[in-house]
């Protein structure tokens, strides 16, 4: 039977949540969302050094960054920390480590086959399409199920968002190796940490205590058990943490499958939901769960994280006031892609695609120009735009 979904010729078809399953859980033909068995290749590498997996979370239209994110041009696609659109991006740090083969990326139905047109190499039953944002958490009980299924219970994989902006990417493998051997060896959800130049709300922050080694601490970068996860706290508890000496969260995470899946057991809203899971029907897990993020619903909660700090230079890429720390800047504190020139102006953010743009005398602006569309903000409202899209007119939302 022909596949109605082969239709267009630039993106491979990915198979969507409702493939059918057979009575075990086990679909045919390894489709995602059936459930695959364990192939040959996945046993092959238990016997390997190279059993380490990735999951890279990838959904979201990403809307602190319209106009230039949008339903046509979800944030994941676009190239906003280098050329390259962020998921290659983080395919590609990855790839020195981690094979694409081993590599689940987790998205959402309306941008799955954009996403993968961006990273082919990525095997298509690798990419798993929820049917509706389910929460991050719930989208790691899915990919955690999965690496159980297709490798082992104890493999280790690393977890990590696909919107992270990483200098120095060998000292960002060197921790990651750093951490696998810390999640192999302890029942612990190790995260890496970094340290912090500001006190950002937006961000994860992590308090660390004793070693866990009885010895190697904070001043050696050694593994350290977290007594406190703070999610996003206020200006004024995010100065308070920073003097206590906490890191932020790299949104990198280490662990293995079965300790994952251990943790959400106890994450009230996603255990209801995970006998649907271990019996393969992925429909009732998708409509039983309830939407947290794996940061509040399960480290928030959980007396078994571990930090590790890392040398590397990191930062999230959540909002255009973040560009700037993430692009080459001018002496002034300019960033732009695409022709932009800037006369007695500093601290400002030009994304154009049609044509030059000037700005003159002013400070702290972010300026996007699309064909026919031009936005003007401050980067300081720039992090406050879902109200202004509540109320915009749909004549006003460029490829929406």
């Amino acid at each position: 039977m022909t596949d109605p979904r082969a239709a267009s010729p630039s993106v491979p078809p990915v198979p969507g949540v409702g493939t059918p399953t057979s009575s075990n859980g086990a679909g045919e033909g390894g489709e995602l969302g059936s459930f695959p068995l364990v192939e040959e290749s996945a046993v092959a590498l238990l016997e390997t050094d190279a059993t380490l997996w990735a999951v890279v979370l990838a959904g979201g239209i990403g809307t602190r960054f319209w106009p230039l994110s949008s339903a046509t041009r979800p944030k994941p696609l676009l190239p906003l920390s280098n050329e390259r659109p962020l998921i290659a991006d983080t395919l590609e740090r990855l790839a020195p480590l981690v094979s694409p083969e081993r590599v689940l990326v987790v998205t959402s139905a309306d941008i799955a086959n954009a996403l993968h047109g961006a990273i082919p190499q990525l095997p298509a039953r690798n990419l798993l399409v929820e049917p509706h944002p389910m929460g991050t958490a719930a989208a790691l009980a899915w990919a955690a199920w999965e690496i159980a299924r297709r490798a082992g219970p104890e493999t280790v994989f690393c977890t990590l968002h696909a919107d992270l902006a990483v200098g120095l990417p060998q000292e960002f493998r060197r921790a990651v190796r750093r951490a696998a051997a810390v999640a192999a060896t302890e029942d612990a959800l190790v995260v890496l940490g970094a340290r912090p130049s500001r006190p950002e709300t937006a961000f994860g922050y992590l308090l660390p205590g004793e070693p866990l080694d009885g010895e190697s601490g904070m001043e050696q970068n050694g593994p350290c058990r977290v007594v406190r996860f703070v999610e996003k706290p206020d200006a004024e508890l995010a100065a308070s943490l920073i003097e206590e000496g906490a890191l932020w969260s790299t949104g990198t995470f280490l662990w293995r499958a079965r300790v994952v899946l251990d943790e959400l057991r106890q994450v009230p809203e996603i255990a209801p939901a995970l006998g649907a899971l271990t019996d393969g029907d992925l429909p009732a897990f998708a409509s039983t769960v309830q939407h947290v993020s794996l940061d509040r619903g399960m480290l928030e909660r959980s007396s078994r994280v571990v930090v590790l700090p890392g040398d590397f230079v990191w930062d999230d890429i959540g909002t255009w006031a973040s560009l700037r720390r993430a692009r080459e800047l001018d002496d002034e504190g300019n960033g732009a892609v695409g022709p932009a020139y800037f006369a007695e102006s500093s601290g400002n953010v030009v994304h154009t695609e049609a044509g030059p743009v000037v700005l003159y005398g002013v400070s702290g602006m972010v300026v996007v120009v699309l064909g026919g569309y031009t936005f003007v903000t401050t980067l300081e409202r720039a992090t406050e735009l879902k109200g202004l899209l509540d109320e915009l007119p749909e004549e006003f939302r460029p490829g929406s």
